[in-house]
């Protein structure tokens, strides 16, 4: 695959995203694996802080979405991809380089700013690449190719933190500034065209927008979607800051042997893995994507064993079973992801796509800055416990929300 990638100018445009999702998801995993534990134990944040940084990383998303989005729509689909892996890089290379509260929150914000470049346009790029028929397999198998680089490269991020923990952050930053210089060279934008009436680019800015939404608002499908993105982006802002400080807080790790604390991270990251491996292919081979009752009656599954999870994981009597709760409830997530981003897609037409996804993130970060702080408040209050307990609660409307949106799937749920 990679001397295919350099062989010529421009690569082929599956194997391609494939390459992107592999590589996105060892930077992702070189830091995400050891940056909570790098935030509250090297910088030392208490659980509201934990929170206001994810908030501000989410607040710039809010703000930037969808103006990045539409720039998506009216101009290059991979421009906008390129600039949010260089973004992301930088980003990172901050948190790393600056073990400060205020250096953490400026991170945030350069690495916010790159998620919004990146939030749609990439599934907006290969849907129009290689067509909406071959995209929920493109989305899927990327989604598994992920998960299997991110199990491997947990083990990297483990042994470079237990020697330097942010090494492991700067190595993650330093793999997207050059995932972002390969793409300059190798990435194809064959499908992609401007609007063709409006040549001039305000006009196709406004063009772009105007077609976004107008998607929006006449689908009562996409609608609710948005709606139990909100209520998910108000669990997860709050779960994904405090499960780490939960562990450390209300645990004793078992040994090993005379290996680091920082190992159990890794096993507690790298179990994960084989579980939506597993769930997710069972999802490509048995689930019909165009029939979106049974896409609905699954997500509704994955909900319902989500906070459940959630719940276990904070309630377990033991360490054990706040993993076995812990481990249920990353899998489902990341069932969840691929699964919402194949039907979403049937949904939209080409000239509106990425600025239709790129309002998604926008909503997903208008539930997190909701609901973040709320919770990291309990958290600094009260306890971590009922804090993450919130978060799972702020899940039960979602169900409702897919069941009702099963009814507008068809070709005439407008």
């Amino acid at each position: 695959m990679i001397r295919a990638l350099f062989s010529s100018r421009k690569a082929p445009a599956y194997p391609l995203y494939l390459f992107m999702m592999a590589a996105q998801a060892f930077a992702l995993t070189m830091v995400f694996t050891v940056n909570l534990v790098y935030q509250a134990q090297q910088v030392g944040l208490n659980p509201l802080q934990l929170v206001l940084v994810g908030t501000t990383l989410e607040l710039t998303a809010f703000l930037f979405e969808i103006p990045t989005g539409v720039v998506a729509d009216a101009h290059s689909r991979r421009l906008s991809v390129i600039i949010g892996f260089a973004l992301l890089g930088l980003g990172f290379l901050v948190e790393g380089s600056l073990p400060l509260f205020e250096a953490l929150l400026a991170a945030q914000v350069i690495m916010g700013l790159g998620y919004t470049f990146l939030s749609g346009a990439t599934s907006a790029w290969i849907v129009d690449e290689i067509g909406t028929e071959r995209a929920p397999n493109a989305f899927m198998r990327g989604s598994q190719i992920s998960q299997v680089v991110s199990f491997g490269s947990i083990f990297l991020s483990v042994a470079i933190a237990s020697h330097n923990l942010p090494a492991a952050i700067i190595v993650g930053g330093l793999a997207f500034l050059c995932l972002s210089l390969l793409l300059m060279l190798v990435m194809p934008e064959a499908g992609f065209a401007r609007p063709a009436s409006e040549r001039d680019d305000r006009r196709a800015v406004f063009a772009a927008f105007r077609a976004g939404f107008s998607t929006i608002r006449g689908s009562r499908f996409l609608l609710l979607i948005l709606l139990a993105t909100l209520f998910h982006g108000a669990f997860s802002e709050g779960f994904d800051r405090l499960w780490t400080a939960h562990l450390l807080a209300s645990f004793r790790f078992p040994p090993l042997g005379e290996l680091d604390q920082i190992v159990w991270f890794g096993v507690i990251s790298a179990v994960s893995m084989p579980l939506c491996l597993g769930a997710t292919e069972l999802l490509l081979r048995r689930l019909d994507f165009a029939d979106g009752r049974r896409v609905a009656a699954t997500l509704i599954v994955v909900y319902i064993i989500m906070i459940g999870s959630v719940l276990l994981f904070v309630y377990g009597p033991s360490f054990a079973w706040a993993l076995v709760g812990l481990w249920l409830a990353q899998a489902m997530r990341g069932i969840r992801n691929p699964l919402l981003d194949a039907w979403i897609n049937q949904h939209i037409a080409s000239d509106a796509r990425a600025t239709v996804l790129s309002t998604q993130g926008q909503i997903d970060a208008l539930g997190q800055i909701a609901g973040g702080p709320l919770v990291g408040a309990v958290g600094w209050l009260s306890s971590v416990r009922l804090a993450i307990s919130l978060s799972a609660l702020m899940l039960l409307p979602v169900l409702p929300v897919f069941r009702r949106s099963a009814r507008y799937t068809g070709a005439s749920e407008a």
